[in-house]
């Protein structure tokens, strides 16, 4: 797709979202057909004093790689890419895989093999030690997912990536504060009454600068004080396959009983290790343009009106000690045409059907975040 909004996207990218200073070393990761929009980041690199480098990964390469990988290959992976990884200030990640399904037939073992040996270590140095930012390319197979025509997708596209993420920065301020000041959290919905607490543990503000799109505040809960269920009304690719109908039950904070449309592949995913059964992240959503799933958790995860609840490892940033070599972010959205539902801080409601019910969170809801 040639487009003159890539260049202010890349423009967002480069010298907004991960701030590239003169002699800076920067890791262009680019999954799928995204050349267009590499070439354009490359572009900004320079003009910024940086140093580009690329790496190319092609989805059905990564699967035939994935079907037969074995321990030693990919102790071999990790030394050279945690090695270059160190060596990287800069991490810019651009996905544009055609098919979100392209590792449906790898075997459970083999995708959980790689994670645990290959991806959670290089995580574990580009997170905490690199500037980075990741996003999806544009193309038919999103707009299929979103369920528009290709041409009326890029539009919302470059809507949704390019908004005023400094307004938006600037409106998270008072999520924070309250959040950081909160104990005891209620959420209630259909097929919802879940209770945990965020007691000091900080609250994070996402407004362009790790994600694009963005639009979320995260913190986690106190590891083992989450209680009730909570059912999720979003679709969630995860490992190759699409759950859906997830509804999730914990005691003291652990996932003791795990249902969807597949039950028995779920529980798999959830046994991966003592710490996917925990949540590592509770965030509220508050993209103004993303109003309803479309299968990509990069957008999912900021729909207006939503929040999200996720198994498995805590960032640093907001640590509440769990640790997995899962994060999956799973999403509820509470606007009334997906059935509602209310956000309660210390016995306060602070958010009813999707919009902040409070005068210091009126600054979040959509119209005055456009």
């Amino acid at each position: 797709m040639k487009d003159p909004r890539l260049e202010k996207l890349a423009n967002v990218l480069v010298n907004y979202s991960t701030r590239v200073q003169s002699g800076e070393n920067v890791l262009i990761y680019a999954v799928g057909s995204v050349s267009e929009l590499t070439r354009a980041v490359i572009k900004e690199v320079y003009a910024a004093g940086g140093n580009p480098f690329v790496q190319l990964i092609d989805p059905t390469i990564q699967r035939e790689l994935l079907l037969h990988t074995n321990e030693k290959q990919l102790e071999i992976m990790r030394e050279a890419d945690v090695s270059f990884m160190k060596k990287m200030d800069v991490y810019i990640g651009i996905r544009g895989g055609d098919n979100i399904n392209e590792y449906a037939d790898v075997p459970g073992d083999k995708i959980q093999l790689s994670s645990r040996l290959h991806t959670r270590p290089v995580l574990d140095v580009r997170v905490p030690e690199t500037k980075w930012v990741v996003l999806r390319y544009p193309n038919a197979s999103m707009a299929q997912l979103a369920n528009m025509s290709t041409a009326a997708f890029e539009d919302f596209y470059f809507d949704v990536c390019t908004l005023d993420y400094g307004k938006m920065d600037k409106a998270m301020d008072s999520l924070v504060e309250l959040m950081e000041k909160t104990d005891k959290v209620r959420i209630v919905g259909p097929g919802t009454d879940l209770s945990f607490s965020i007691k000091g543990i900080p609250a994070i503000k996402c407004a362009g600068e790790a994600n694009i799109p963005d639009g979320e505040v995260f913190t986690a809960p106190v590891r083992d004080s989450v209680n009730g269920v909570i059912s999720y009304n979003t679709p969630s690719p995860y490992q190759g396959f699409t759950y859906d109908n997830i509804k999730l039950t914990f005691k003291d904070g652990k996932i003791v009983e795990a249902t969807a449309n597949d039950t028995k592949k779920i529980n798999e995913v959830f046994d991966t290790d003592e710490g996917a059964r925990f949540i590592g992240e509770f965030a509220i959503g508050v993209n103004p343009y993303i109003q309803n799933p479309m299968k990509d958790i990069l957008f999912d995860e900021k729909i207006d009106g939503s929040f999200h609840f996720t198994p498995g490892q805590a960032y640093d940033e907001a640590f509440n000690g769990n640790k997995s070599s899962i994060h999956w972010d799973l999403v509820c959205i509470q606007r009334p045409e997906w059935g509602g539902g209310e956000i309660w801080f210390d016995d306060r409601l602070i958010r009813k059907d999707g919009r902040f019910v409070v005068p210091e969170l009126e600054c979040l809801n959509p119209e005055n975040l456009k």
